[in-house]
């Protein structure tokens, strides 16, 4: 049982339809979510009409959790990339699970601490040369067992503020190092130590 099970229990998840939106930037945060099934988009929508994605949210994730807890408006929006299972989750649903599992508060802070550390990141990336914004994003991305990224060269450019066409260079200069494989629509991280090197090289 995924760890975040124990917030469903005697309760029924929502269905929400590819295009639907599970929560908009700039709102007041009255819930937040875990994520049963189906892949989510979030979101910060710029001023000047762009969309930078932050994150793609996969199935066990929660989501809206750090705005949830510090009461403040939403600083993201979320949108259902396919059909998803979600279970809202409100302040008394969260105490009642607490009450019923207290071993899940520790989990719970150390993903609202990733959280934090991947929107403080999105702020110190929009500076960084194109390499370093590319390998940070990849390190920070949920791999599968054999390193399989899923994102595309335009959903990966909007996350870290580049265009299609930077991305595909700095991709193809990894690839041509060994350090990712390219495929239709995933990135293949086959050495993260060369990736992390990367990441902190000063330009």
């Amino acid at each position: 049982m995924a760890i975040w099970d124990a917030l469903a229990e005697g309760r029924a998840p929502r269905r929400y339809q590819t295009g639907q939106m599970v929560y908009l930037q700039g709102t007041k945060p009255e819930r937040f979510y875990y994520l049963i099934s189906g892949s989510v988009r979030s979101f910060i929508s710029t001023g000047d009409g762009e969309e930078r994605v932050l994150t793609i949210h996969r199935s066990g994730d929660l989501m809206g959790e750090a705005s949830f807890f510090d009461g403040c408006p939403r600083v993201t929006s979320a949108m259902a990339l396919e059909d998803c299972m979600i279970l809202p989750i409100d302040r008394r649903q969260l105490d009642a699970a607490f009450q019923r599992h207290p071993e899940l508060a520790l989990p719970m802070l150390q993903y609202l601490a990733r959280t934090v550390r991947i929107l403080s990141d999105h702020v110190d990336r929009s500076s960084l040369p194109a390499p370093r914004r590319v390998a940070r994003w990849l390190l920070d991305q949920p791999a599968a067992g054999d390193g399989v990224i899923r994102c595309t060269h335009e959903s990966l450019g909007q996350a870290v503020g580049l265009s299609r066409v930077t991305v595909s260079r700095v991709l193809g200069q990894m690839a041509a190092e060994g350090i990712v494989a390219l495929r239709y629509r995933t990135v293949a991280v086959l050495d993260r130590e060369a990736l992390d090197g990367l990441a902190q090289v000063e330009e």
